[in-house]
């Protein structure tokens, strides 16, 4: 299995900004596609961003569309979410996931193989 382990969920006033950062061990990283999700409570999960193997292709929810930016640095095995102007709908839980599609389409949960833990995102007002 692949272990992806993630960091810089917390607590951030609306209009901050945040950067989550999903570490992959191992030589491989570059054959994953990389995704980020996020659930809100009562809600059901939800596609936000996802960015292809090579970081020629990215894909954003229409709501966080030039408000957050994926990456990803693949000598370093780290995907990020760059994260700005941040209100309270964008509470919830984020997840970082990885597949091998290569494809154009990264938005179902379903497709994708590997899931990191979560990170808890809270915007207060």
């Amino acid at each position: 299995q692949v272990q992806l382990v993630e960091s810089g969920g917390g607590l951030v006033q609306a209009g901050g900004s945040l950067r989550l950062s999903c570490a992959a061990p191992g030589r491989t990283f570059i054959n994953y596609a990389m995704g980020w999700f996020r659930q809100a409570p009562g809600k059901e999960r939800e596609f936000v961003a996802a960015i292809s193997r090579s970081g020629d292709y990215t894909q954003y929810l229409d709501s966080v569309k030039g408000r957050f930016t994926i990456s990803r640095a693949n000598a370093k095995n780290t995907v990020y979410l760059q994260m700005n102007s941040l209100n309270p709908e964008d509470t919830a839980v984020y997840h970082c996931a990885a597949t091998v599609y290569s494809g154009r389409y990264y938005q179902s949960p379903e497709n994708y193989d590997y899931w990191g833990q979560g990170t808890q995102i809270t915007v207060s007002s």
